[in-house]
């Protein structure tokens, strides 16, 4: 049974030092076309979706040599850094979360907010949740 707060899984994010390098594997060796990409964050991370059919894979390239993205790729290298749901109202997320989330919000793609769940809340696990 799914949890009323969240429709359904909108991605899978992998970081990646290097959109280019990370596109010759998931577009070009894997066939995952490209919907669109953007820059968002004051121009500090680049969000780059693939289409996988029945979700997205958004590729996430920090941008800004201070962005907290580069330390945990020189720790853990490029993978699978988080997925993210899609809720109704990013607001009424945060107040009615059932684990405790980020106090701020942040840009998503197209416009959309997000925040982030409390890890040390989900085992570890980094999980999103956007929306407008």
């Amino acid at each position: 049974m799914s949890h009323p707060l969240f429709k359904r899984l909108d991605h899978l994010a992998v970081a990646v030092p290097d959109t280019e390098a990370a596109l010759a594997v998931w577009r070009d060796r894997l066939g995952f076309p490209v919907l669109y990409s953007e820059v968002v964050n004051d121009g500090a991370v680049r969000l780059t979706h693939l289409d996988l059919g029945n979700t997205h894979l958004q590729l996430v390239e920090p941008l800004v040599p201070d962005h907290p993205l580069h330390a945990w790729l020189r720790e853990r290298g490029p993978g699978l850094h988080h997925f993210c749901f899609e809720v109704d109202d990013i607001d009424h997320a945060r107040a009615a979360s059932p684990v405790p989330t980020a106090l701020q919000t942040h840009h998503g793609t197209r416009g959309k907010r997000a925040l982030f769940l409390a890890a040390a809340a989900t085992e570890g696990v980094q999980v999103e949740v956007t929306g407008p």
